[in-house]
């Protein structure tokens, strides 16, 4: 617990077998968490196997996408602060301490991967991608006239349960866009928001995203767009942000 305050942490899984197992544990030795939520996305053959061990629970999705698998993790989540990583080595557990740090304060901490001095030896995290996310970050930060963004793409983030609940239904994306859709919504929302620098370490294996440039150049302008639409739909319609579903 923190501060009289429960914590889930979302895990989500499909390529993360050989890490896994080893983040679960970094988070059991902060002893504050209280529910650590592993998402199985038709994740690779052996990845229950590292999971079941260690105190986590699974729970078994089976809508492909990034999306599917951090909504089907909200759903569960029981925590008064629920919290989302990526169990793939990129990031670090004790990071946790500085999104609750945070959390008194916002609604929503947003992680963010570009600070230089938090980049280390090894992480995905060159010239393209860094300055990448930063512009698209900008714009979105200046589209909406909204708080200091620096990057679109981390998936690190903490959100007190009552504000999840306020979004949630706005919640439309399967796929790798949920994270930025996520942040367009709290924005449009009002909700109070901020982001933070956090650890970007080497990934333990390869990434079916950001392990391929022109994967992650195609997935930049189409952040590009959905930014832009929403922004425009936003000031032509007041349900802007609830569409069909859509796998993007």
């Amino acid at each position: 617990m923190w501060k009289k305050q429960t914590i889930s942490v979302i895990l989500p899984t499909y390529n993360e077998k050989e890490s896994i197992r080893k983040f679960i544990e970094e988070l059991e030795e902060l002893k504050i968490i209280d529910d650590i939520i592993v998402i199985n996305n038709n994740a690779a053959d052996g990845t229950s196997e590292e999971v079941a061990p260690t105190s986590a629970r699974e729970v078994h999705e089976s809508t492909q996408g990034y999306g599917a698998a951090i909504q089907r993790g909200f759903k569960e989540a029981t925590g008064d602060l629920v919290m989302v990583f990526e169990p793939d080595g990129t990031f670090k557990a004790n990071d946790v301490y500085k999104l609750l740090s945070y959390s008194d304060d916002f609604d929503i901490v947003y992680g963010s991967r570009t600070v230089k001095e938090l980049i280390w030896h090894g992480a995905n995290m060159g010239l393209f991608l860094k300055w990448g996310n930063y512009a698209v970050a900008k714009l979105m930060e200046f589209l909406f006239n909204t708080i200091n963004l620096t990057d679109v793409g981390c998936t690190v983030r903490c959100i007190k349960r009552n504000n999840l609940e306020e979004i949630s239904p706005y919640f439309t994306v399967d796929g790798s866009f949920f994270g930025p859709k996520m942040m367009v919504i709290s924005i449009a929302q009002n909700q109070k928001i901020v982001q933070i620098p956090v650890n970007y370490t080497r990934r333990v294996g390869s990434s079916a995203v950001t392990g391929k440039k022109w994967v992650a150049f195609l997935l930049g302008f189409k952040m590009i767009w959905l930014i832009v639409r929403y922004r425009f739909r936003s000031w032509f319609k007041s349900d802007a942000f609830k569409i069909t579903k859509n796998k993007t």
